[in-house]
C-alpha cells in the first residue's frame, strides 16, 4: 500500500483547466495588446461571465494566470512541484498523497518498534560489541525522526481535509464575491471529508481515485447562503407593508370616529366645540403622517 499509493502521487498528472477558460483568440490578443489593467479586466468579465465562477483576487478581480494565459477555476493555482513526490500535489493527487503519508507514518512506526528493543539494549550496554550496533542505533534514529516530521505534515493535512481547505486557502482565505472568507468551501465534516476520499467508506484507504467532483467546480455553502439571504429579506419586507397598511387603516377609523363624536355633539358649549376641533387637527396630522410614511415605503 506504501508503494501503490507513492507511485499513485508521483505518476498521477496534475489537472489542467478546460478549454472553456482560455480566452479566445480575438480576445487573447486585446488582452496582451491592452495596457491598462481596467480594460484588460472588462475583457475578462466579459469572457467569465458563462463560466462557473465564485472567488476573486484580493481586489474583486477575475483570477488569470499570465503564464498558463487562462482564467483561473475556483481554487486553481499555478504552483510548483513537491520535493517529496517530485510531482504537483492537487485535486487529481491528494488523496493519494494523503494516503502516502499515512502508509509512510506507520511504515516508520514499525521500524522504531521492532529496532526500540535493539536500541534499548545499546543503551543499557547489554548489546555485543558487535558492527550491528552503528546500524541500530542509525536506523532508530531514522525512524524516529522520520515519524515525527510525518506526523507533523499528516496531521496538518487531516485538519485542511477537516476544512475543506487547501494549502494556499489555509495561509490566505480565498475572496468570494461577499468579500473573503476562510469557511466558504467548508460543507461540514462529513461532507469535506467526503469530497476528498468519497462517499464509500471501503475504499478511503486504497489508492484509488474516489474524490467527488471534476477539480474545476466546488460546491461552496455562500451560494446556497446567498439565495436563503434574498428570500428571507422578501419575506421580512412583506410584513412590513401590511403593517403599515394596518396602520393606515387604523388611523382612518379613528379619524372617522372623532368625525362622528363632533355630529354627535353639535349642542355642546363653546368650550366642548373647542376640544373636538382640536382632536380633528391632531387626529388630521397623524393621518397625513401616517399617509406620507406608507407612500415612502
Amino acid at each position: 500500500m506504501f508503494v501503490w499509493s507513492y507511485w499513485k502521487t508521483i505518476f498521477i498528472q496534475p489537472a489542467n483547466p478546460s478549454k472553456e477558460f482560455c480566452l479566445p483568440k480575438v480576445e487573447k490578443e486585446r488582452y496582451e495588446k491592452e495596457e491598462r489593467p481596467e480594460n484588460q479586466q472588462e475583457i475578462l468579465w466579459r469572457a467569465a461571465t458563462s463560466l462557473p465562477l465564485y472567488t476573486r483576487t484580493g481586489a474583486g478581480a477575475i483570477r488569470y494566470c499570465d503564464r498558463c494565459q487562462v482564467i483561473k477555476p475556483d481554487r486553481c493555482h499555478h504552483c510548483s512541484a513537491c520535493d517529496m513526490v517530485n510531482n504537483c500535489v492537487g485535486f487529481s493527487n491528494y488523496k493519494f498523497f494523503i494516503l502516502f503519508l499515512a502508509y509512510s507514518l506507520l511504515y516508520c512506526l514499525f521500524i522504531a518498534a521492532t529496532v526500540l528493543q535493539y536500541f534499548i539494549k545499546f543503551w543499557t550496554n547489554e548489546l555485543k560489541d558487535t558492527h550491528a550496533k552503528f546500524h541500530v542505533l542509525f536506523l532508530f534514529f531514522v525512524a524516529a525522526m522520520f515519524c515525527i516530521s510525518i506526523l507533523s505534515l499528516f496531521s496538518y493535512h487531516l485538519w485542511l481535509v477537516g476544512k475543506n481547505r487547501s494549502t494556499i486557502e489555509a495561509f490566505r482565505a480565498p475572496v468570494f464575491r461577499a468579500g473573503s472568507d476562510k469557511n466558504g468551501f467548508s460543507l461540514g465534516f462529513r461532507k469535506n471529508i467526503a469530497q476528498v476520499f468519497g462517499d464509500q467508506k471501503k475504499f478511503w484507504l486504497l489508492p484509488v481515485c474516489t474524490s467527488q467532483g471534476d477539480g474545476l467546480t466546488f460546491p461552496t455553502r455562500l451560494v446556497s447562503a446567498d439565495v436563503e439571504q434574498q428570500a428571507t429579506v422578501t419575506l421580512q419586507q412583506e410584513p412590513s407593508k401590511s403593517e403599515s397598511q394596518n396602520r393606515l387603516l387604523s388611523s382612518e377609523q379613528n379619524a372617522n370616529n372623532v368625525a362622528e363624536h363632533q355630529e354627535n355633539n353639535t349642542h355642546t358649549p363653546v368650550g366642548h366645540d373647542c376640544s373636538i376641533s382640536s382632536d380633528q387637527q391632531v387626529a388630521t396630522q397623524h393621518l397625513s403622517s401616517v399617509h406620507f410614511q406608507f407612500l415612502q415605503n
